[in-house]
């Protein structure tokens, strides 16, 4: 049996598709490369930096004691920052004013004077207060008193200051991610019998992580920077310990090498974890161009 030709198509007016070529990425890839390359080389290579005295400290127990001090203020402050953010958010959109005035104002306050003045008022509170005492107040009835230099010594001071300072900054992340959470959920929750601490807790927060974590991630890195500045009031962090040690050996650029070293691991250290929560509470989500966030819908 014969089988019928099969007609024959014209296929010149099909579209052939090329890939979209990015040739200027490759080019200022490599500049960043070399210039990057060029920069480590000229630190290795420098006759002005002792090497010798680079790898002594690199391991010293007193860097390494100083590096831990740093990773556990700021962990700790990052955490009581991250509470009273969030309750500070949550008073920013409360219909109740008052709460909102003093949310407002604690904001403002902390956020509008430098980190190295609240550092230094912390750290010599004790010259304004010599004692905290406890007692009746406008009156000549105390029950205690105690030194404030003994109350608040250095390290508390340190972490007080940066932990507020900190608050007022991420109760504004806090802040928008509620507010990127649609208001929908917030409705339905209601509609449920759902109570207002009940709803946030678990319907607007889990949902508002997705935005709030990227940022405060940033946060936590610059925390951990911060903590150098606890120099001024005598924390033996990681900042401190290089400076005393460069004092007595008149090292300072090997020592500010050390430094240095540990802050660029500690750091890259802690974006890990952030990106692990990203990726947790970006479930349903994928990334577009420019790190943009677009929701997947299933059909």
């Amino acid at each position: 049996m014969a089988v019928a030709p099969q007609p024959q198509t014209d296929n010149s007016d099909d579209v052939v598709a090329v890939p979209l070529r990015h040739p200027w990425r490759w080019v200022f890839g490599i500049i960043v490369t070399v210039l990057l390359a060029a920069f480590i080389w000229a630190l290795v290579s420098a006759d002005s930096i002792q090497h010798d005295i680079v790898f002594r400290f690199l391991f010293d127990s007193r860097i390494l004691i100083g590096m831990l001090v740093t990773l556990g203020i700021t962990v700790l402050c990052m955490f009581i920052a991250t509470v009273l953010a969030t309750l500070l958010a949550i008073m920013k959109l409360s219909p109740n004013p008052l709460l909102r005035w003093i949310s407002t104002g604690f904001i403002e306050f902390f956020r509008g004077t430098p980190l190295l003045l609240q550092i230094v008022f912390w750290g010599y509170l004790g010259i304004i207060f010599p004692n905290i005492v406890l007692g009746i107040p406008y009156t000549d009835v105390i029950f205690q008193s105690w030194p404030t230099s003994q109350v608040i010594p250095a390290l508390l001071a340190g972490v007080i200051a940066l932990s507020l300072n900190e608050a007022a900054y991420s109760a504004e992340i806090v802040r928008a991610g509620i507010l990127a959470v649609d208001s929908g959920q917030v409705e339905a929750a209601k509609s449920l019998g759902m109570s207002g601490g009940y709803t946030m807790r678990r319907i607007i927060l889990p949902q508002a992580m997705r935005v709030i974590i990227p940022p405060l991630g940033n946060e936590f890195i610059g925390m951990l920077k911060n903590t150098s500045l606890l120099q001024v009031i005598a924390v033996t962090e990681l900042y401190t310990v290089a400076s005393k040690i460069s004092s007595a050996n008149l090292a300072q650029i090997e020592l500010l090498v050390v430094s240095g070293f540990w802050y660029l691991v500690m750091t890259t250290v802690l974006g890990f974890p952030q990106r692990a929560l990203e990726r947790k509470y970006g479930k349903g989500f994928v990334a577009a161009a420019g790190g943009k966030l677009l929701k997947v819908s299933r059909l």
